[in-house]
């Protein structure tokens, strides 16, 4: 792992790793906060939850992805989760901050603004490959090897037949 990276994620991960052990400590105010949300969600579920369960949930989610971001293991994975935590969180929070005074508004402002740069950090560690080939690559150039080998062989083949029809059709 690169220097940047040994540095860029530990500082990526921790405002998550805060925002998280937050949102589980405070799971009540959390699940009042995401209320909106998570109520469409309880009922969307198959089975009974309710809406401080899936507080923790997301609190959860947040401080164990946050903490493999921290570590650099299933970054990717957790990167992604916490795309989805910090849209999550940008969503909530603009929608439940007071827009009645300047300094309201201002916050709010600052804070939709910080949720959004985080989310865009989080999507740059989603796509980081760790300076080796993604999926995407390693499949195409499988392709194309697999491609380069079959017609090699359809080659060689058609060298064979021609050759075996050529003697039986020469002696």
């Amino acid at each position: 792992m690169s220097v940047v990276r040994s540095l860029a994620r530990p500082l990526l991960g921790s405002s998550f790793v805060v925002a998280g052990l937050d949102r589980l400590r405070h799971a009540d105010e959390t699940a009042q906060q995401l209320s909106p949300l998570l109520g469409k969600a309880a009922q969307a579920l198959p089975f009974q939850a309710d809406e401080k369960l899936l507080a923790r949930v997301v609190g959860g989610a947040q401080l164990g992805a946050g903490v493999l971001l921290t570590l650099g293991k299933l970054s990717r994975l957790s990167a992604l989760v916490l795309t989805m935590t910090s849209t999550l969180s940008a969503v909530v929070e603009y929608r439940s901050a007071d827009a009645s005074t300047t300094e309201g508004r201002s916050h709010r402002r600052s804070q939709l603004l910080k949720n959004i740069s985080l989310t865009g950090g989080v999507l740059l560690a989603a796509v980081d490959t760790n300076g080796r080939p993604g999926v995407a690559w390693r499949a195409e150039h499988l392709a194309s090897a697999g491609k380069k080998v079959s017609q090699r062989q359809l080659k060689q083949a058609d060298k064979a037949v021609r050759r075996a029809a050529h003697n039986v059709t020469g002696s």
